[in-house]
């Protein structure tokens, strides 16, 4: 008998949170699936995106895969090319590639040109990782204009406070600017930025999270946003322990009763992708009633409180996140985001539709 966790990926989810990303812009909607599809899996995400413009990923051979399987829109390469034959390939299968660093015009210059190749070129904004300082950008898109194998080139960005205080007006002044002196398409937005601030949607929006049915913003729920969760991670429990007040629960005794207890032991541990540090009261839910996590999460289990549920018992069903349990709370709980969650499910756990 396998056993019970199981993550269930609702391909319906998806389709609702690709329309809700439809109905916030008039841009062409460029749908992040990266980190095989933020741990839902590549081409299963694909299919259900499938009314998507084009996709957005790192793995060229997850590009390929996604060619291979029929998909002829726009594919880009987030981080672009790493060595000539990546060029070679991206030619051949017609793919787009992100430029954002000298070192790759000069790789580039090496490439012999058979195939022209669409091109994103990365501005650095503010967020101080990829792409060109707004000091350095005309000589680099000059390099970039002129070059043989070049056929179109969209102008991209990321903003690093889209979802806080500070918001991006500052960013976005610098990159109309740069963008002002190019007849170019635009590409600013990710998920925080496509659903708070209109103005930087210009020709392509980069949603990400929002497509998985988890928020951008710690103030505001992926259901009030209109959002569907799209993974729930699901086990059973497959133990019950009876507590005396002070007796410990799990490793390093992060939990003492105080009182007689019950306790279930579901088959879930860090070594499936929940948070070891998940702190006592973390929400879950055993029979569709919630509870809470009790002592440290070992590798494969841990411990919930049962004490007000006197029907449940070995063979409940619990659900870790998802459904009825928003992954942004247990995120919140574990000092993390969901995008970490989410991504760091691992392959044991299988994943079904």
């Amino acid at each position: 008998m396998p056993r019970p966790i199981q993550a269930f990926i609702d391909q319906n989810a998806l389709q609702n949170n690709l329309h809700a990303a439809r109905r916030s812009t008039s841009a062409r909607i460029m749908a992040v699936i990266k980190a095989n599809g933020y741990g839902h899996g590549l081409l299963r995400v694909a299919e259900a995106l499938a009314a998507a413009d084009g996709f957005a990923l790192l793995d060229i051979q997850d590009a390929i895969a996604l060619r291979e399987a029929g998909y002829r829109q726009t594919i880009l390469l987030l981080e672009g090319f790493f060595t000539e034959t990546d060029l070679e390939r991206i030619a051949e299968y017609d793919l787009s590639c992100v430029i954002h660093s000298h070192w790759q015009i000069s790789l580039l210059d090496a490439y012999p040109g058979r195939g022209t190749l669409d091109v994103w070129f990365k501005l650095n904004s503010g967020m101080q990782r990829l792409g060109f300082t707004p000091e350095e950008s005309a000589l680099a898109m000059e390099a970039v204009r002129r070059h043989k194998a070049v056929r179109e080139i969209t102008l991209m960005s990321h903003f690093p406070n889209a979802d806080e205080a500070a918001g991006v007006s500052a960013q976005l002044a610098v990159l109309n600017d740069i963008a002002g002196k190019y007849r170019m398409a635009r590409s600013w937005a990710n998920s925080a930025a496509l659903l708070r601030y209109p103005a930087t949607h210009g020709d392509w929006v980069r949603p990400g999270i929002m497509l998985y049915g988890a928020s951008p913003f710690a103030e505001i729920t992926a259901q009030q946003l209109g959002l569907k969760p799209v993974m729930t991670l699901r086990s059973r429990i497959i133990a019950v322990q009876s507590l005396a007040a002070g007796d410990e629960v799990g490793y390093g005794a992060k939990f003492r009763a105080d009182r007689p207890m019950r306790i279930g032991i579901v088959a879930c541990g860090y070594a499936d992708g929940y948070p070891r540090h998940a702190i006592n009261g973390t929400p879950v839910l055993v029979e569709g009633r919630r509870t809470q996590l009790l002592g440290r999460v070992s590798m494969d289990m841990l411990s919930v409180d049962l004490t007000a549920l006197p029907g449940a018992g070995a063979g409940s069903q619990v659900v870790l996140w998802g459904e009825g349990l928003p992954i942004d709370e247990i995120a919140a709980a574990a000092g993390t985001i969901s995008y970490e969650l989410l991504c760091a499910l691992t392959g044991r756990v299988p994943c079904l539709t």
